[in-house]
């Protein structure tokens, strides 16, 4: 049975690693819209904690993850889990 990855997205709050289809930056017209309609369908989960959105996680499950991270931050943290695996 495989085990899911999971990966801190900022202030206690954690995504499964396996679900992530895109990590991508808000700043863009496409994300800012593709975020604008996943609030209006309730497809949000605001990782925040009130503070400036900076990087926009596409899950699989058609969900919109926002986090207060940097979506480099997020990148590496994904990448050292998946170093860890190669490891052990």
């Amino acid at each position: 049975m495989a085990v899911n990855k999971l990966i801190h997205v900022g202030f206690g709050n954690i995504v499964n690693a396996g679900k992530i289809i895109a990590i991508v930056s808000p700043d863009s017209a496409p994300v800012r819209r593709l975020v604008s309609q996943a609030k209006n369908d309730g497809r949000t989960i605001d990782a925040t904690q009130g503070r400036k959105t900076k990087s926009v996680i596409v899950m699989e499950n058609d969900r919109i993850v926002l986090s207060a991270l940097l979506p480099e931050t997020i990148r590496g943290r994904a990448l050292s889990e998946s170093e860890n695996d190669q490891e052990e």
